[in-house]
């Protein structure tokens, strides 16, 4: 076990954007077969919330069912307590707003790792967890 490096931590989002991109489409087919194939507008609040709660769950899900989005898993990262245990839902979802807020502040708190003692993000921090890297064998 290793401190993540902002490459992997990067590398991972990415993978992670791709599938939720995927299963957004997923979500969205319902809205237009509502509309009966019409476009569906970006601004209907019921679309946006939809989509916001595939987002919440994709990772508030597997942080807490494995510790690990199929994007962490491909960098060999897991998502663990400062004591090592899987953290539970409330840590999880902590950690999900504030990542969020940190996303929406032009990354600013995952920067925040480039100057922690720890080699840990301002959503680490918040959500008392960390990412830990495991080399494969």
């Amino acid at each position: 076990m290793s401190n993540t490096t902002i490459k992997r931590r990067l590398l991972s989002i990415i993978y992670d954007s791709l599938l939720i991109l995927s299963i957004m489409i997923i979500g969205t087919l319902p809205f237009i077969a509502i509309r009966f194939g019409e476009a569906v507008e970006s601004s209907s609040f019921s679309y946006q919330i939809t989509l916001f709660i595939i987002i919440y769950f994709f990772f508030v899900g597997f942080w807490s069912i494995s510790g690990r989005t199929l994007g962490m898993q491909s960098w060999g990262l897991r998502l663990e307590t400062f004591d090592g245990f899987k953290p539970n839902i409330f840590q999880c979802t902590v950690r999900f707003f504030a990542a969020l807020t940190s996303l929406l502040l032009f990354g600013l708190g995952f920067f925040w790792q480039l100057f922690d003692k720890d080699n840990l993000s301002l959503h680490d921090r918040i959500s008392s967890t960390k990412l830990t890297h495991y080399p494969r064998k």
